[in-house]
């Protein structure tokens, strides 16, 4: 039993490859940009791949690669069931709705007339999104009408970028100013401002549609919940200092007591109808205390979460003690090959 993983420094191949070495768990580096990928491939029982959403060449070639190897009877991470709708948020509004989650009200429109007889008739403010983009990219909050039909025209017109240069000067600022990135990082910012990036050149704009969220106030954080192989590890991360959002601030919260039992509770049960190998849920709550989905990612950040104190098991038990999440992701793939393995004996 081989495993083929997709190397890039910095993501989860790292850990894992690290795992597979301390195990003796035979595993194989594979460049999935080469031509031959399949061929590299060949005779491992399993396919790892770590893909970004800001990385041009991993949007165009990550899923049409694991899940033709799917389609072949390779088991992968992730999975079609885990990553088909990643750093999608209209897909996660159908897919939350199709089986029931508690999501944040959610509307998209692809025609502009309807956009605009709905963005006539509505209480705001409401919140409008790109579909793709993470750390709270692409997220705007609409005050009044005449901003709803600024964006209802551009949607529909010229259309977005797929990279926000303003919005992103301003995050590294805000980073910046909190000791949590570097000044080079904030230069090349401000360079981008001048010289397009390398993903919104290979990029279309985005345009053809539009979508928005109910914007529920009064939250001064939100909930990341991450379901990997029936435990559940969170984090309650502050809102931006003069913001609405939270994701992205690098503020953080792991307190066990801070944390929402409800939302582990409601990771849990959706999870368990996504059947997803790795689910990262992002939690709000209304003025009555009752929490919605606002989205979710297979992927998230590593070093992030290594101060969380411990995970609740699919009991809702705490369990103390430090944990590596991305070994489990190894280990739930092995024990699946090994629950192929023991069937087809």
């Amino acid at each position: 039993m081989k495993i083929a993983i997709h190397h890039r420094k910095g993501s989860f191949s790292e850990r894992w490859i690290d795992y597979c070495e301390k195990n003796n768990v035979s595993y194989k580096v594979v460049n999935a940009f080469e031509s031959n990928v399949i061929e590299q491939i060949k005779g491992c029982a399993a396919f790892m791949w770590h893909h970004h959403h800001g990385d041009a060449k991993d949007v165009i070639a990550a899923k049409k690669i694991l899940f033709a190897l799917e389609h072949a009877g390779i088991k992968v991470f992730p999975n079609f069931r885990t990553g088909w709708h990643f750093d999608d948020k209209v897909a996660q509004k159908y897919l939350f709705e199709a089986i029931g989650a508690p999501v944040v009200p959610s509307y998209v429109f692809y025609d502009k007339a309807n956009a605009l007889a709905w963005a006539k008739s509505i209480n705001y403010p409401k919140v409008f999104k790109l579909k793709g983009g993470a750390g709270s990219a692409n997220v705007r909050l609409i005050n009044n009408k005449r901003e709803a039909y600024k964006v209802i025209n551009k949607s529909f017109g010229r259309g977005f970028s797929q990279f926000d240069k303003l919005n992103n000067l301003k995050d590294k600022l805000a980073k910046y100013l909190s000791k949590q990135e570097s000044g080079k990082e904030l230069l090349k910012a401000f360079a981008k401002l001048f010289i397009s990036s390398s993903f919104a050149r290979k990029h279309h704009r985005e345009s053809g549609y539009v979508y928005f969220q109910d914007f529920i106030e009064n939250n001064d954080s939100d909930l990341r919940v991450i379901v990997i192989d029936n435990k559940a590890f969170a984090v309650k991360r502050m809102v931006r200092e003069g913001d609405f959002r939270a994701s992205g601030s690098g503020v953080k919260v792991f307190d066990k007591e801070s944390i929402d039992i409800n939302c582990i509770k409601i990771a849990f049960e959706v999870n368990e109808r996504l059947c997803s190998q790795s689910a990262a849920f992002d939690f709000i709550w209304d003025n009555n205390g009752k929490p919605y989905l606002v989205e979710v990612s297979y992927g998230f950040a590593i070093d992030f979460y290594d101060p969380c104190p411990g995970y609740w098991d699919n009991n809702l038990q705490w369990q103390i003690g430090e944990f590596n999440p991305q070994e489990w992701m190894v280990e739930s793939l092995i024990d699946s090959l090994n629950n192929n393995e023991a069937r087809d004996n």
